[in-house]
């Protein structure tokens, strides 16, 4: 078969299946795409949970970018391997992860780590912690601006924005605000809902001036409301999903610029029945969160339709006088690409249609040394 679209190999046999397949100039071109919107890379904290690679981070430094944003230890440690110069931890270390993170600032001193907090009990065995290594800890406090998943009501906050401000061991360096529930497919609605749950954050950022001699920064957003947050100045973004972008955000989000570069490829392993088509694409190939119809989306087979899944197989209905044959391969796009990605050791990358390399997933991992 001659090679026709940009996203098929122009050799079956390269790589086994399922497999994740990553596209780096398209990539690269995502991230510029990213830069152009914000105006410049310093205002860029892309967050790494979607790629979870060396390659991908040092793609973003190269192209300028010194803030990154994470969300396990183990992606922590990977952009400390990395040696990037700004990291936040956007989730509140508890216990043995706490010990954890504090061992990461040990040992990866070239990165300047930060984590988030939403509460005095929580910040308060930080700085207990700090103290007991000599160290003053960065730490952003965590808004609830109604996706109520983590955080404080910013109207609620001022309380423990004094404490941290109080705390010798604690250096307050901004406020989080992660807005990722404003998913409104029309973008001018989607940009005043982000307006109204933005102005929350910049009235306790007016409070805290009034009360205390400092101006915190806001950290704010993630892909849905990446370009209303790119054009505030003043603001720090921090989407993840755009270095890849998948189906589910490029159906409902079509207005943003970035192309698809990253896809699972399956193979059509049996044809069980009249009509139907067997691939080897199941629960553990690709995220299954979303019903059944919302989880894949085939670029050469768009006349198929899953049906059923299970760990190793999914299962698709065909037209009746469909020719597709067994050892043929399908091209799909995840609508959730970040959960499909952990669920890969490897993604193998493509250009000019041929196999080029791997990308090891290596913060896919809960534990990398730490």
């Amino acid at each position: 078969m001659a090679v026709k679209n940009w996203f098929e190999l122009a050799l079956a046999d390269d790589i086994d299946s399922p497999a994740l397949l990553v596209y780096p100039e398209r990539v690269q071109q995502n991230i510029q795409a990213a830069i152009t919107m914000m105006g410049e890379p310093d205002r860029l904290r892309p967050h790494i949970k979607t790629h979870k690679t060396a390659e991908v981070t040092r793609l973003l430094m190269n192209a300028g970018v010194q803030q990154f944003k994470c969300a396990t230890i183990a992606e922590a440690e990977l952009l400390g391997m990395c040696k990037a110069p700004d990291v936040l931890l956007a989730y509140q270390p508890l216990g043995p992860k706490l010990d954890r993170f504090f061992s990461l600032i040990g040992q990866y001193p070239d990165t300047s780590y930060a984590c988030v907090t939403d509460h005095i009990a929580a910040v308060t065995a930080m700085a207990l912690k700090a103290r007991a290594q000599n160290l003053i800890l960065n730490v952003y406090i965590d808004l609830n601006v109604g996706m109520n998943r983590t955080g404080i009501a910013p109207e609620d906050a001022m309380e423990l924005v004094d404490f941290c401000l109080n705390e010798p061991a604690i250096h307050l360096a901004g406020l989080h605000a992660y807005d990722g529930h404003l998913r409104n497919p029309d973008p001018e609605q989607r940009k005043e809902d982000c307006d109204e749950a933005f102005a929350r954050v910049t009235d306790l950022q007016n409070r805290i001036s009034i009360k205390h001699p400092v101006h915190l920064p806001i950290i704010a957003g993630g892909s849905p409301s990446f370009p209303i947050h790119a054009k505030r100045k003043e603001v720090i973004c921090s989407p993840g999903t755009f270095v890849y972008w998948d189906h589910g955000y490029a159906h409902a989000f079509p207005e943003q610029p970035f192309v698809h570069a990253a896809l699972v490829m399956t193979r059509i392993i049996s044809l069980p029945a009249q009509g139907l088509i067997c691939t080897d694409l199941g629960h553990k190939s690709i995220a299954s969160e979303n019903p059944i119809d919302k989880r894949v989306f085939f670029l050469n087979a768009d006349d198929l339709t899953p049906v059923s899944q299970s760990e190793e197989h999914l299962i698709l209905k065909a037209p009746d006088q469909h020719t597709y044959k067994v050892g043929d391969l399908l091209y799909g796009l995840p609508y959730h690409i970040c959960p499909t990605c952990a669920l890969y050791e490897r993604a193998f990358t493509i250009k000019n249609h041929q196999k080029t390399g791997e990308w090891l997933h290596i913060a896919r991992d809960r534990k990398i040394t730490n």
